[in-house]
């Protein structure tokens, strides 16, 4: 079996604001179909590193090459462009709308058809925005306006919205933020199967150990803006830097306690 296609490779990537180093000399990959979790304590970097990566921020140093293309410095409308798809911690959906509209409009922007949007939306990508809905267990609310939305249902139309654009690389910023567990544990098998099927590479930011260590495939950890550690779960459980700055945190997770059963 060949080796799946790398998506994304950064190099040296590096932040400073003023004297502060938000990001230091940061490089890894992350090829199709994989689960790549960004991990730290508060002040780390994750966001500053994550925001780089999609245009947000102007990196001060380093390279970001999406799909064989160097993507550095580019604005986040011309990253997404090239098959970047992205969710925030905080969803971001017209409340107003239904549903099955806000797919539309993502989908309406995907093909460049903005022009008339307001005038044609109702009519344009329905079925298609339904397939979406379809794919994330949300075509049963197609009809509902988003404010009357459940905060975990919510996180599933957000995935659809960034799904529209067909992506090739997901940016998924702490994507179980605020949700009830059994809910965190729905979307990220959700990502995860959706992911692997349609060879979507995956970076998320994420607090939740459990949900890190039961996803990832592989796991990046930053302390200080620097990357002290690098690899497969049990790789990472096991380094002593990460478990020392961790400590009572719950990074020593126990896979016997994932469904609640006694230690």
């Amino acid at each position: 079996m060949s080796a799946a296609p790398v998506l994304l490779v950064v190099e040296g990537l590096t932040k400073s604001y003023g004297g502060v180093h938000a990001v230091r000399d940061v490089s890894f990959s992350l090829s199709a179909g994989e689960i790549l979790a960004l991990i730290g304590p508060n002040g780390a970097g994750k966001s500053t590193c994550f925001n780089m990566l999609n245009g947000q921020v102007t990196p001060g140093g380093g390279r970001v090459r999406l799909l064989g293309r160097d993507t550095t410095g580019e604005k986040p409308r011309a990253v997404w462009r090239l098959g970047v798809g992205r969710t925030f911690q905080i969803t971001a959906t017209f409340p107003t709308m239904t549903v099955r509209e806000n797919v539309q409009v993502a989908l309406v922007s995907h093909h460049s058809r903005l022009f008339d949007m307001w005038s044609s939306a109702p009519k344009l990508a329905r079925d298609e925005a339904e397939r979406l809905l379809d794919l994330v267990g949300m075509n049963g609310y197609a009809d509902r306006p988003c404010g009357e939305l459940a905060y975990g249902d919510l996180k599933r139309l957000e995935l659809a919205i960034a799904l529209a654009n067909q992506p090739k690389l997901l940016l998924m910023d702490e994507p179980t933020a605020g949700m009830a567990p059994r809910e965190r544990v729905e979307l990220m098998r959700l990502t995860a199967r959706i992911a692997r099927e349609q060879s979507i590479g995956v970076l998320f930011t994420e607090h939740d150990m459990d949900v890190v260590f039961e996803h990832a495939d592989r796991i990046l950890v930053l302390n200080r803006g620097s990357l002290i550690a690098e690899g497969v779960p049990e790789e990472v459980r096991r380094d002593p830097q990460v478990r020392a700055i961790y400590l009572g945190e719950g990074l020593v997770y126990d896979a016997r306690h994932r469904d609640g059963a006694p230690a």
